[in-house]
Parts: C-alpha cells; structure tokens; sequence
C-alpha cells in the first residue's frame, strides 16, 4: 500500500509537471501574439492621432490616503501628450483626507490641465472606492470615463494609445461589435531592500509580472479577446457604460474591475487591451499584509472565475517538478522535467516581465522564482479554505461577488 501510494503520488506530480510545461509555452505564444499585435498598434494610435482622433475625456481617481509615489503618479497623467481635451476629477468621501492636499498642490504645479476634486460623501456600499467613483462620474464632462488607481503611473502616450482603441475603423466587419472598453496590462514596483523587510514586496512585483500577466495574455488568446476589465486602467463609452448598467449595481463587489467588463462584454460591447502597460505601487508589505493580499486576490478569482481558478493548478509547474524530483526519488526523468521547467519558467517571466510590461525591477529577482512559486502553490490550496478576505483594515466575506462586512481587522493592510 505505501508504494502504491508513492507510486500514485510520483504520477500525478509528473503529469502535472508536465501540463505546466505545457502552459508555459502557451503562455509564451501568447506574450508573442500580443508583442506582434502591440507595434501595429502603436503605430495604428499614431495615425488615428495624426488624422484628428482625440475625444475628450474624463479621468476619474477615487482617492483615500496617501500611496507611495502618489505625486509622482498624478503628475505623469497630468503630463499627457494628447491632441484632445481631457481633464482630471479626483473623489475622496471626506475633505479632511490627506489626499486633498496632494491634489491641491498638483493644481498648482500644472495650472493648465482642468483638475477638480469632488467631495464624494454616501457611502453607497461595501466597496467605498466604487461608492465615489459612482458619485464622481456624474461631475464628468465627456462621453469618454477612464478609471485607474490612485497609484497608477502612466507614459507620456498613455492617453492616446488607450483611446485609440475606440477609434472606428473602415476596416472592420458591419456587424462586429463597437468597443465598449479599453484596458490595459500593468507591472508591479516594488518598494523596500529585500533583504532590509521589502521581500514580501518584492514577491508580489514579481508574481504580476511572472504569473498574473502572462495568465491574462493567455486568456485573451484562447477566448478570443478579453471579456473582463483590469483595475489599472478601465476605459469606457458612456453608452456601453450605461447599457452595462453603470456604476451603482458594482458598489458592493470586491472584483468591480473585473465585473465592469464583464458587464460591458455581456451587452454586446468589445474589450480591448491597450498597446501600454502601466505601473502600480507595490506597498512595502510585512508578511501579514502579503499573505491577505494575495489571498484576497486569489478568493476574489476564485468567486469570479471558479474554473479558471481550479486551472491555476496547471500554472504551478516549477513546483510540481520540484514535488516530481522528490517523490520519484530523484529519478533521471524527473530531473529533465524540472530543468525543462526551469528553464520556460525564466522564460516567460523574462518575456512577460522585460518586453511586454518593461519591468525593470523583475530579471533582478529572478533568483526568487523557485520560493516564489512554491509560496503561490501554497497560498492557491489555501484560497479554497475560506471566502473571508481583508481589504483595507476591515474582514468581509465574499459571496458571488459580494462583500459582506465582518468587521475590523488588525495587523498590515
């Protein structure tokens, strides 16, 4: 019996090393599909620029406290080359929130853009972020909203790069359907020594780059495009907006980023990914608040996507060849699978990481890989033992998309 067991065990760790072979090289057809993609792209927003196509649009930031570089992140939308009008609308629930200040002072830096902040004081639902953002939206001026994060930095093209993904096209079926949204990839900067407390930060850059995104450039290849939005950067008409239903029915989802295109897909709009990848913020966590983070992230895939959450068991594969050398007694074929594994592994992540988000931080910490990657198996089997999550101080538990309060929570954030 214990050698059938052993038996059973070194099988299935080789057939799942193997599928993650497998996945590594279809995520690797993927970043390639959309590198080819993004330069025809790039050069598409240049000539739709050229020929006049700029509409005007509203930026809308929902604000509480400070993150880290946050004046830095609102001075490069502020530095947009854009032909057309655009204008910037920040919301916080409260004028007594230190972020008031740093919007101040970016009005006095560039007197020129039109930047207003809006007091946004309901609290509509559980997400409070998307209780102003429902507020904010109705100060908006244009026919085009684009929401990200408070923490997002953005290229001096941004703008136009992402609204070109609206732009109609002479070449394109009668009966396709209009672009409802644009989103767009995005990398991790991690903040902190690694070894001085800033690993948890560094761990999490790391599997944005090495994990999330090379999953979404997959997705996007086997379904035929995307089919939900990626809180980063959320591009949207109006009428696909409103045809969603807007902003109010997300007020109490924790995954409103993924909801909002999943709504706009279902109304019959297409979402699109926009040729430029922006940066996030990646806190200066400790442990505590990493593990919540991560296993907040991966709960909310889980109630979103519950069969793409139980396939991440096939993006695993360096640790299941690591679980394969060791169950098989370090066999010869088990040794060739890990290396092969290995060696994709670095692969994707270099081709991810470098070339499709232009992360500068991730061939440096490639070395952690191995203890990132066994970390993230572990994490995902946990994100099965529960549907509690922590976000911002506070314990929900999620349900079908909803938050309900549990209540406060100490420790990291």
């Amino acid at each position: 019996m214990p050698h059938t067991l052993a038996l059973a065990v070194e099988i299935v760790t080789t057939a799942l090393a193997v599928a993650g072979i497998v996945y590594f090289l279809l995520a690797l057809a993927a970043a390639r599909v959309y590198l080819i993609g993004r330069n025809r792209s790039r050069a598409e927003a240049a000539r739709q620029a050229d020929s006049g196509w700029s509409p005007g649009v509203s930026i809308l930031k929902s604000l509480k406290g400070l993150d880290p570089g946050v004046m830095d992140a609102f001075r490069s939308h502020a530095r947009q080359k854009y032909r057309g009008e655009f204008e910037l609308l920040f919301g916080v629930s409260s004028l007594s929130d230190p972020a008031v200040a740093a919007v101040e002072l970016l009005g006095r830096e560039f007197p020129q853009i039109p930047i207003r902040l809006v007091e946004c004081p309901l609290r509509l639902g559980s997400n409070g972020k998307v209780s102003t953002l429902a507020q904010l939206a109705e100060h908006a001026r244009y026919d085009f909203l684009l929401i990200n994060d408070s923490d997002i930095t953005v290229g001096p093209r941004y703008l136009e790069r992402v609204m070109a993904g609206f732009a109609p096209s002479g070449r394109e079926p009668a009966d396709r359907a209009p672009v409802g949204m644009v989103t767009a990839l995005y990398r991790g900067a991690a903040h902190g020594s690694i070894f001085r407390g800033g690993l948890p930060s560094h761990l999490e850059a790391l599997g944005i780059a090495a994990d999330f995104m090379p999953s979404v450039l997959l997705s996007r290849m086997v379904e035929g495009g995307l089919h939900y939005g990626l809180g980063a950067t959320l591009a949207v008409r109006r009428q696909a907006l409103d045809a969603a239903g807007g902003l109010l029915p997300l007020v109490d989802r924790l995954a409103d980023d993924y909801e909002l295109g999943a709504r706009i897909a279902r109304a019959g709009y297409r979402v699109e990914l926009a040729p430029e990848a922006v940066e996030t913020s990646v806190p200066a966590y400790g442990w505590r608040g990493y593990f919540d983070h991560q296993l907040r992230w991966l709960r909310t895939v889980r109630d979103a996507r519950p069969g793409g959450y139980a396939g991440l068991i096939f993006t695993h594969g360096l640790g299941w060849a690591l679980l394969s050398v060791i169950s098989s007694g370090i066999s010869p074929v088990s040794l060739w699978l890990l290396a092969l594994s290995f060696f994709l592994r670095l692969s994707l992540a270099m081709t991810v990481g470098a070339e499709v988000l232009s992360d500068r931080q991730v061939l440096a910490c490639l070395w952690l890989l191995p203890a990132r990657d066994l970390v993230a198996m572990g994490l995902w089997a946990a994100g099965f033992a529960g549907d509690t999550i922590v976000w911002r101080g506070e314990r929900f538990t999620l349900h079908k998309g909803k938050l309900e309060g549990v209540g406060p929570e100490n420790g990291d954030r």
